[in-house]
């Protein structure tokens, strides 16, 4: 069907004010219908195709931002672009898929989802985080099914869940890094009203929301950005997972905008609480101010008065970005600490591949510095790619680190997916999650550790034809250098990550935790150190801790040994914890006066440590540390 010149649409288009006519992505839902906005510099020409309609020529100004004006479209017409005659394409800000990711778009009214009263929120001090994948962490792979164990995580003492990203992907299932319709929520986990419906029931139970966002690239599958927008993209800068997003220069200050109007509708409009970005080291920007700073100022300045968090995996350890000039985060509240991870990993397991090599001659210094001051990595040359690495973190309080024993990365990179129940024993993975939440940082734990899953969490996608053969052959020859790997043979048993197989393998299997006494006996274990963090924790944090130390205990050789380390609040008060990760027993160092929160309690004579042993004490002791 050819296109005609939309009169009637572009004479109202002329009558709007210049603050309606701002140019902005996404459709604009007016009274009369829907302006439809699309910014395609690279086009020669687009046209609306609106279902059921004929097609409609959109004007375009010098900046290639094309518009039309439909007085027949409504929210949940579905509409799609039509590029230079030829390519069908949807909408970039398209705000729900209901088919697939190449399919015709829906109009939302999302600013409808508003909660008239936004929940008050939690300050930061109590967070526990649980990190799940929407589409594993039930049978059913929906919102719904979240929603139902949502007491049962408050029940446990999760006062925050984070969700891996939602933004619409190809095909039937995702980790949802490779986003290509970052506003459009997975239509596999249901529609905008049903994520809406999961916020609300997690806030009636004063249970946070966070969401995972990916910000540094797009999928390489089904996204036709570079059809019509060549410059969304840098021609400067690249990512290890393709090319780097333009946020530099005059096109930059769209993609910008772009970007933060994302962030400004999960909280703004669904409510979600808080953010965590993914892997901010990719986002490149040489321009002033850097991309991370307007982002941040225009989220807080923007929803003044709502306890927003905003969260940073970045492996470059910038604490410049966590600072606190008057004791709250202008910035970010807390970056992921990796470093934490990583030692501890090494000493549970014994591994050094991969990325452990750089934590595998001194696990116990590493851990004992990131406990102590956050980073393990503060300017030293990382040995990965012998550059240094990190910035001084020791005046940062410890809540500006997020730590966990295991995480969606941390697991579903290994080739097998393998969790913590699979390498180490019982003994040992109890003293990691008293290690975890018993620490002043932000704990995190991910889907099922807290009840000892077994099942493993891989790494899936839905790829087709070439996208799906290189996924596959890239993820065997990631791991060629690994000694279990080490032939073509062996790499054959890594699971295809585009095999429908692979996705329903990392389910969690709910009816066998529910019957094992084993994970009923670590659900306790979780809860009862949860107890202890919310009554005897967070008090400190509150507090705020100003100091800490920590000792290293009979390191006789790398990965042996243990620690002792101590904080101090600006009100003297103490908190200490002491633990053995070598096979014998070590002389147990002087402990803090107070009272002990977990582990023995020690008589006059005890003089040792026995391995996997863990010791948390909290004290009133006014001597500085």
């Amino acid at each position: 069907m050819s296109s005609a010149p939309d009169t009637d649409g572009e004479a109202f288009i002329e009558t709007m004010g210049v603050a309606d006519r701002a140019r902005r992505h996404g459709p604009q839902i007016l009274d009369r219908g829907v302006l439809f906005n699309l910014w395609a510099p690279s086009a020669t020409s687009v046209e609306l195709l609106e279902a059921g309609q004929a097609s409609r020529r959109m004007s375009c100004d010098d900046e290639g931002w094309y518009q039309v004006f439909s007085a027949t479209a409504h929210p949940g017409s579905r509409y799609q672009f039509r590029i230079n005659g030829e390519l069908v394409v949807p909408d970039p800000a398209s705000c729900f898929q209901p088919e697939d990711v190449s399919e015709p778009s829906e109009v939302i009214d999302v600013a409808s989802l508003r909660d008239p009263v936004p929940y008050s929120g939690r300050s930061w001090s109590e967070v526990v985080i649980y990190e799940l994948h929407v589409g594993t962490f039930s049978q059913e792979g929906t919102y719904a099914g979240v929603e139902k164990r949502l007491d049962y995580l408050r029940d446990l003492g999760i006062t925050a869940i984070e969700l891996m990203p939602l933004n619409d992907v190809p095909g039937r299932h995702n980790w949802g890094y490779d986003g290509v319709l970052l506003n459009s929520p997975n239509a596999r986990y249901g529609r905008p009203e049903d994520l809406k419906r999961l916020l609300k029931a997690a806030h009636d139970r004063d249970m946070l929301v966070y969401l995972d966002v990916v910000y540094n690239h797009f999928g390489p599958q089904l996204n036709y950005l570079h059809s019509y927008a060549e410059n969304f993209f840098s021609n400067r800068h690249s990512t290890g997972w393709g090319p780097a997003v333009n946020l530099e220069g005059k096109d930059g200050v769209f993609v910008r905008q772009f970007l933060i109007a994302n962030a400004l509708m999960w909280l703004r409009d669904y409510g979600f609480d808080g953010l965590r970005l993914d892997a901010v080291h990719a986002l490149k920007d040489d321009s002033r101010p850097h991309f991370l700073f307007e982002l941040a100022h225009t989220v807080r300045s923007q929803l003044a008065g709502r306890q927003v968090h905003l969260m940073l995996e970045n492996e470059a350890n910038q604490a410049h970005l966590l600072e606190r000039p008057q004791g709250q985060a202008t910035l970010y509240d807390a970056q992921w600490g990796d470093d934490f991870h990583n030692a501890l990993h090494v000493l549970l397991t014994g591994e050094t591949e991969g990325y452990y090599e750089a934590f595998a001659d001194k696990p116990l210094e590493h851990l004992a510095r990131s406990l102590a001051e956050g980073f393990a990595y503060q300017g030293e040359v990382f040995p990965l790619h012998n550059k240094p690495r990190g910035q001084p973190s020791g005046h940062l309080p410890p809540e500006a680190i997020i730590f966990f024993a295991q995480n969606h990365d941390q697991v579903g990179n290994r080739p097998l997916g393998e969790r913590l129940t699979k390498l180490v024993g019982d003994e040992k993975l109890k003293q990691a999650m008293v290690l975890l939440i018993l620490n002043p940082h932000i704990p995190l734990l991910f889907m099922g550790e807290e009840a000892a899953a077994q099942t493993p969490f891989l790494f899936f996608a839905d790829w087709e034809g070439d996208a799906a053969r290189l996924t596959r052959e890239g993820r065997r020859k990631e791991f060629a250098h690994f000694k279990a790997f080490s032939s073509p043979e062996l790499r054959k048993g890594i699971p295809d990550p585009c095999d429908e197989a692979t996705f329903m393998a990392s389910k969690l299997g709910w009816d066998m935790l529910d019957r094992s006494p084993i994970s009923r006996e670590r659900r306790r274990l979780t809860q009862e150190l949860l107890n202890i963090r919310r009554e005897k924790i967070v008090p400190l944090i509150r507090s705020e801790f100003v100091e800490a130390k920590a000792e290293l205990l009979g390191a006789f050789a790398a990965g042996s040994g243990g620690i002792n380390v101590q904080w101090q609040t600006a009100k003297g008060e103490r908190l200490q914890i002491v633990t053995n990760f070598s096979t014998e027993a070590l002389p147990l160092p002087p402990l803090i006066p107070g009272e002990t929160l977990w582990g023995a309690q020690h008589a006059s004579g005890h003089f040792y440590l026995s391995p996997t042993e863990i010791i948390v004490r909290r004290g009133a002791d006014l001597d500085v540390i």
